[in-house]
């Protein structure tokens, strides 16, 4: 679904985001001709409703689609996604259904350890896992950043050890294979 502006998403959130589960934004890029609302404002949206930005899917040259949900009850936050909320708070335009987000992420810790993806880094025993496997260190070392962010993101957001150790061996048996984690 397309929008020209924020406000046109604020409405249809505010009509909404209580019995959708999902919403498929249709953006258009800087150089398309057709005006469209932008990805941060998209996201200033999201947040001031309790929701978030997920996958993004190329649609053409001149646009794609950007998934949005409700955030989930205990998902992390960005530094960056937290110092927007920050600001809708400040200016008393963050919704009730944004705020029971925030108050819930101040309450149990991610609030504070929101993270920075240029920060964030592999933990070591994965890159230890690897040292046996000098192909997979290989195919590791050739990785993108973004890929790497997807290791490390996953092996650091796990809440239970069991869910750490699942994606630990997805994504080893993943670049013993030379394939890119998922």
């Amino acid at each position: 679904m397309p929008f020209e502006t924020s406000k046109q998403l604020f409405n249809w959130l505010q009509e909404n985001h209580a019995t959708h589960t999902e919403l498929w934004i249709k953006i258009y890029k800087k150089h398309s001709v057709t005006v469209s609302i932008t990805w941060d404002e998209a996201v200033v949206e999201l947040l001031r409703w309790g929701w978030i930005d997920g996958v993004k899917k190329s649609l053409d040259e001149h646009s794609y689609l950007q998934r949005v949900t409700p955030r989930k009850t205990r998902s992390n936050w960005s530094k960056r996604n937290r110092d927007i909320a920050q600001q809708l708070i400040n200016e008393q335009t963050m919704t009730d259904f944004g705020m029971v987000h925030v108050v819930a992420a101040k309450s149990d810790g991610r609030w504070e350890n929101a993270y920075t993806a240029s920060e964030m880094t592999v933990p070591n025993d994965f890159l230890s896992a690897l040292n046996p496997f000098p192909r997979a260190l290989d195919f590791y070392n050739s990785l993108t950043k973004s890929d790497r962010y997807v290791i490390a993101y996953g092996l650091t957001s796990a809440k239970k050890q069991e869910t750490r150790a699942r994606r630990f061996d997805k994504y080893l048996t993943q670049l013993k294979e030379n394939k890119k984690p998922s």
